[in-house]
């Protein structure tokens, strides 16, 4: 099987849906990844910001990010190749990036549940950093 890692900008959160104003694009990253992971499919996701050291120690991301900058971000790496930069797959990218039947993505692929707080101080993260 594939190995697809996603290394993603600085967000305040892992998945960056939390707070008020969620990204539509972050919603539909982690409803595909939770779909797949429901059909066994691992995705690693790593954060800049609560991940830090896998950009350090990861040698294609890092010689990608000095190069790039973190503006080159999200960048999308299969068997440790860079295949996207600056966005995310869409869902027929995934499927054929991780030889995955057209089925596992196909059609509306139900959103997970978001819990909002009705705060509007933030997202909750300590120090404000929203």
């Amino acid at each position: 099987m594939k190995k697809m890692k996603i290394f993603e900008p600085a967000m305040c959160c892992s998945t960056g849906i939390c707070g008020v104003g969620v990204d539509p694009e972050l919603l539909r990253i982690s409803t595909v990844l939770d779909t797949l992971k429901k059909h066994g499919v691992v995705v690693d996701r790593f954060n800049l910001n609560s991940a830090p050291m896998e950009f350090i120690t990861d040698q294609t991301i890092n010689a990608y990010i000095n190069e790039t900058g973190p503006e080159g971000l999200p960048a999308v790496m299969v068997d440790g190749k860079i295949v996207i930069t600056g966005r995310y797959p869409t869902n027929e990218e995934f499927t054929k990036l991780l030889d995955l039947p057209d089925r596992v993505l196909a059609g509306p692929v139900k959103p997970v549940a978001v819990k909002l707080k009705k705060n509007t101080g933030g997202c909750g993260c300590k120090g404000g950093c929203c």
